[in-house]
């Protein structure tokens, strides 16, 4: 069985991106999945100086621990003002200083949505452009645009949007078994 660890890149209490991502990871066959919330992270802002003084806190630690153990990572980030949002470059930034591959090269679905047109395509391409070298196996991708309209319980609405979301989960459960072979 494979371990997913599903989260977003947002600390809304109603995010749409954490929706997607454990929707999407609960799509997995023969998977387990753990739901990491930001919110349960206390992480003070980074700052070289709290990192002198203090140290790096035990939240960072079990961040990165969790992402260590998986088998595959889902993640869908918000999009504030066109790159990621705070909460998740903190943590991003935390988890740095104590693994410069943080990702540690497990397949990655990465996605983004937003309520409107584009989707999170802005911080999905920044994203896309830093993770590889942050040791980030991207193997499939996803912009869903117009949340709302394009999202229920059941799933992606829009049949065009659906085949592409089909398509890119297909590739991160071929990366999954391909890594466990």
């Amino acid at each position: 069985m494979k371990n997913i660890i599903a989260f977003a890149g947002s600390n809304s209490k109603k995010s749409i991106n954490k929706q997607l991502a454990v929707y999407t990871a609960n799509q997995v066959a023969d998977a387990r999945v753990s739901t990491l919330d930001l919110n349960d992270f206390d992480l003070p802002l980074y700052g070289i100086d709290y990192e002198t003084e203090h140290g790096i806190p035990a939240d960072a630690q079990r961040f990165l621990d969790a992402i260590k153990s998986a088998d595959g990572i889902v993640l869908s980030l918000a999009e504030h003002n066109g790159a990621y949002a705070t909460v998740f470059k903190n943590v991003f930034d935390w988890m740095s200083r104590l693994d410069g591959k943080l990702w540690s090269n497990v397949p990655m679905f990465l996605m983004a949505t937003s309520p409107g047109a584009r989707g999170g395509a802005s911080v999905l391409e920044i994203a896309k452009g830093r993770f590889p070298y942050m040791g980030g196996n991207i193997v499939a991708e996803f912009s869903l645009p117009s949340f709302g309209d394009n999202f229920s319980d059941e799933g992606i609405a829009d049949i065009t949007l659906r085949k592409t979301f089909e398509n890119s989960l297909a590739a991160f459960e071929s990366a999954l078994t391909a890594e466990n072979e």
